[in-house]
């Protein structure tokens, strides 16, 4: 089950000003060579999305969309066919079907320059209170809070060889803030740790985190970073990670959460950002596209179901 090993760049600087594009890449250009001919998988499943929590079965999803006067709503599926407006009233419903006879494995993915787990810099896994399912807050001597629309994550750890769930394996999860910043290295959040916890799976395979969804910062698609390891007694380093890897998040729920004030930047940076063109997901996304359902009143909630 462990993935490949990741390249890593010793010389990124500890402290680094998100609003550069140059400086989210630089950890993505050092791993390149490991997006290269990866995915052979995917090619065959023609798009079909294994996400949100579907099992390892043949199965087959449905999943609508629809708003109210005065909010918006998106509901998309793994597939990312969604439909989304503010102020009005609508509905349509997509229908999706996922047959496979494995749970074929999400792709290993570079860790990106912020990590937060010892392999660049600080190491955010060996603070107490790590284990958590509410990552707003930091934690240790920080007491600083991330602001935005609430996001609860929701992944499925899955055996790719068994077809079966990954009780016990512990999660690593970490993002970008709502104004593109890493805490424990970007400027203004360098002394904080929030928006970073682990979690461990249950009889199920399932796990959740309490967060904010993230930014579309310069230079690539909104996204989640997230490490697998056995247990959370193992989940102290990423040299013991089974596999790092990234979730992404569907455009049209990131529309709409960014026409939150607090998102300003977002929407520059997303309009001038597309799937095909992301570093990490331009070789496709389906096995890493998180279903999001919810609106700006209630928060989001994104879901995935996550083989390794």
């Amino acid at each position: 089950m462990p993935g490949r090993q990741r390249m890593r760049n010793p010389h990124q600087p500890l402290s680094v000003d998100l609003v550069e594009i140059g400086d989210h890449d630089l950890g993505l250009v050092h791993d390149l060579h490991e997006l290269v001919g990866r995915r052979q998988a995917l090619r065959l499943l023609g798009g079909a999305s294994l996400a949100v929590l579907a099992g390892c079965a043949a199965t087959t999803q449905s999943s609508g969309s629809s708003t109210t006067a005065g909010a918006a709503t998106a509901t998309t599926n793994a597939a990312g066919a969604s439909t989304s407006a503010a102020g009005a009233t609508s509905s349509t419903g997509a229908t999706s079907s996922t047959a496979s006879s494995t749970c074929s494995s999400i792709p290993n993915e570079t860790a990106g320059p912020f990590p937060g787990d010892g392999t660049n810099g600080p190491n955010v896994l060996k603070e107490s209170g790590v284990v958590r399912e509410d990552i707003t807050s930091s934690i240790g001597s920080s007491t600083g809070v991330a602001d935005g629309v609430p996001l609860t994550v929701k992944l499925k750890i899955v055996d790719s060889k068994a077809c079966a769930p990954l009780a016990g394996a512990a999660v690593y999860l970490w993002h970008a803030d709502a104004v593109g910043r890493y805490s424990m290295y970007s400027q203004g959040a360098a002394d904080q740790n929030y928006l970073r916890g682990v979690q461990a799976a249950a009889d199920d395979g399932t796990l959740q985190f309490q967060s904010i969804f993230p930014s579309a910062y310069d230079g690539r698609w909104p996204h989640i970073h997230f490490e697998i390891f056995t247990d959370t007694a193992t989940a102290t380093a990423a040299g013991s990670a089974l596999r790092t890897t990234q979730l992404a998040l569907p455009e049209d729920a990131c529309k709409i959460v960014y026409t939150d004030k607090r998102y300003s930047a977002s929407v520059a940076n997303l309009a001038r950002t597309t799937l095909t063109r992301d570093m990490v997901f331009r070789d496709g996304t389906a096995l890493q596209m998180a279903t999001v359902t919810g609106d700006l009143t209630r928060g989001f909630v994104a879901e995935l179901n996550v083989a390794i």
